[in-house]
């Protein structure tokens, strides 16, 4: 898959997945705008990329997110894909235990305020050029959550779900796909900020294949989405999960 001549944004592209989907762009020509917080995470990822306009900034913060895309237009005049990966999870607090509201925030702000807020400003640039659009949620967003402290991670990510879907159905009209991935576990240090345990004998009791995935996976699906390849799929929801839902249903 080509993508050379087209300009993406990842967000979150610092490590993980991320990082996986900034590179895998980058080494298929594509013009990769990396967006993160940690600045020396950045660059070492940015070494590993051809040219990318590396952004330092929080996208949950509104005047970041307009500058986002104000310094890509800037850079490269147009944009074709939006890969809103950044967010994060928490192991912090229940209904019962813990300031659930002050966790409920700071993961909403993140994890779904802030894919709302970037596609609302690059969307009139996306349909100039029928780009499209793919959010990375979390099969946490359809499953039932394993653990209580789950709860707030769980809720966003089921947002982020039907606000794929919702904005698909808009932007669609307007020649803008808009697609969902949902890996399961994945080895990120995602799970070590979530402060999770993802040891052996747990990945097997949840998902079918007994393995948990790497980041190019979901980078790979991540690509065929926005690609021409899938020219045909939108409002979908494309789960990598080892077969972490089926075990449960």
């Amino acid at each position: 898959m080509s993508f050379k001549g087209k300009v993406v944004i990842v967000t979150g592209a610092s490590s993980g997945i991320g990082a996986a989907v900034a590179k895998e762009f980058s080494s298929e020509g594509a013009q990769v705008v990396m967006v993160g917080r940690n600045e020396a995470k950045l660059s070492a990822v940015a070494a590993e990329c051809d040219k990318p306009l590396v952004i330092r900034a929080d996208v949950a913060n509104d005047d970041d997110a307009r500058r986002i895309i104000d310094e890509t237009i800037k850079k490269f005049g147009k944009l074709d894909v939006l890969v809103n990966n950044a967010g994060m999870g928490s192991n912090a607090a229940t209904l019962l235990e813990g300031d659930i509201m002050k966790d409920y925030d700071k993961l909403m702000s993140i994890n779904l305020r802030a894919v709302v807020h970037l596609t609302k400003l690059a969307a009139p640039h996306l349909i100039k050029t029928k780009g499209n659009i793919v959010n990375i949620s979390s099969v946490a967003g359809t499953l039932t959550p394993i653990i209580p402290t789950a709860i707030n991670y769980c809720v966003t990510k089921a947002g982020l779900n039907h606000f794929s879907a919702c904005a698909a159905l808009e932007l669609g009209r307007k020649g803008v796909r808009v697609n969902t991935v949902s890996p399961g576990p994945v080895k990120t240090d995602f799970v070590e900020n979530a402060k999770m345990e993802l040891n052996t004998s747990f990945i097997k009791k949840i998902t079918i294949l007994e393995r948990i995935s790497e980041s190019d996976e979901i980078a790979d699906l991540v690509l065929f989405l926005a690609s021409d390849k899938a020219r045909g799929i939108t409002a979908s929801n494309f789960v990598s999960d080892n077969g972490a839902i089926a075990l449960r249903n």
